[in-house]
């Protein structure tokens, strides 16, 4: 039965102590598991989108920051560009957008480049997928420590460490790939016919003929295109996301990011809104804050928060999304069944 390591605390207003916490909370899964620790970990983590104000501050992350430090490990924050449009999805964007947000204490990897295009196939051969689009520079790490958000997602149901794992590692390709088919549409009000996105195409699989169009046969789903269009008229479609394939979607390039590696989760269970950091708005919290976890399993991590969440509130408060625990079990990805282990 995997363990999951908790500290109680009340208030996100409560920095130092949160800090603290998740400093005590690695170090204690590191003595306890007997984890070995790369010479160089990245901390993966989520910048929140321009205008959202709930997603979790670089500042609760200094006592991670100065364990690591302690033992010699370098580090830095590790990221991907989103699929949509907005400040994160090219790399110079992105990187303004993170010291913008007061990620600063550590140099910042956008690890599938400048548009996305920089991924590793990862072989998995699960019911939806073969191989997933890893980025690249999350792809070639053998060990990272996981900082996701606990909160709702409009698609998901909700997001903890799963969903940083399984969205927040793919390329801006894998992240279409999980959303819908692989292959981006057009519209062709919007096209100019200015060829930025056939110039881009690393499969040359864009012709442009007055408007542009997708050889489907050529294209691999990298997305790059989408973040090139200067008109905004390359898209994807949602209507995929919609079903309990997403979930396992999901889940399965979870098992892809996770695969061969030795990643350690800290999970912070704050600001608990009804939708994701992704959006750019403010937010109001649906729940008391909770507190900190951590574990080596992504699965046990997120049941664990789902069930104190629930034991808090007196009712089930994310009810969409948990098939992606169960199914995240069933292909090996992690276990429901834990121990939780609270910490002084």
């Amino acid at each position: 039965m995997k363990k999951v390591y908790f500290k109680a605390i009340n208030s996100y207003s409560k920095t130092e102590e949160i800090s603290d916490a998740a400093g005590k909370l690695l170090k204690k899964v590191v003595e306890e598991e007997h984890i070995s620790l790369e010479k160089f970990i990245p901390l993966k983590v989520h910048f929140g989108e321009k205008g959202n104000n709930t997603f979790i501050q670089s500042k609760n992350f200094t006592g991670i920051i100065n364990y690591l430090k302690e033992n010699n490990i370098d580090s830095a924050f590790i990221e991907t560009n989103v699929l949509y449009r907005g400040e994160r999805t090219t790399r110079e964007k992105h990187l303004k957008l993170a010291k913008d947000h007061g990620f600063t204490e550590l140099p910042i990897i956008i690890a599938d480049g400048e548009h996305g295009e920089d991924f590793e196939e990862v072989e998995i051969n699960k019911k939806n997928f073969s191989k997933c689009k890893v980025g690249k520079e999350v792809a070639n790490k053998k060990q990272l420590i996981v900082l996701s958000h606990f909160k709702g997602h409009i698609l998901a149901g909700f997001g903890g460490a799963i969903k940083q794992l399984g969205m927040g590692c793919a390329s801006r390709g894998g992240k279409l790939a999980q959303h819908a088919n692989s292959v981006p549409k057009i519209n062709f009000f919007k096209c100019k016919g200015c060829s930025a996105c056939a110039k881009k195409c690393p499969q040359n699989a864009i012709i442009v003929n007055r408007k542009a169009r997708i050889n489907k046969d050529k294209c691999v789903g990298c997305a790059s295109c989408m973040a090139i269009c200067p008109q905004g008229a390359i898209y994807h479609s949602w209507l995929g996301s919609m079903t309990k394939s997403f979930n396992e979607r999901l889940a399965e390039y979870a098992y892809a990011a996770a695969k061969g590696k030795n990643h350690i989760y800290i999970t912070f269970a704050f600001n608990i809104t009804k939708n994701c950091d992704c959006e750019g708005h403010d937010m109001k919290p649906i729940a008391k804050d909770i507190g900190v976890f951590a574990s080596t399993d992504p699965v046990a991590i997120d049941k664990a928060c789902l069930d104190i969440l629930d034991k808090n509130s007196g009712r089930v408060v994310f009810k969409r999304g948990r098939y992606t625990l169960d199914y995240g079990e069933k292909i090996g990805l992690g276990s429901k069944e834990y121990e939780l282990v609270e910490i002084d």
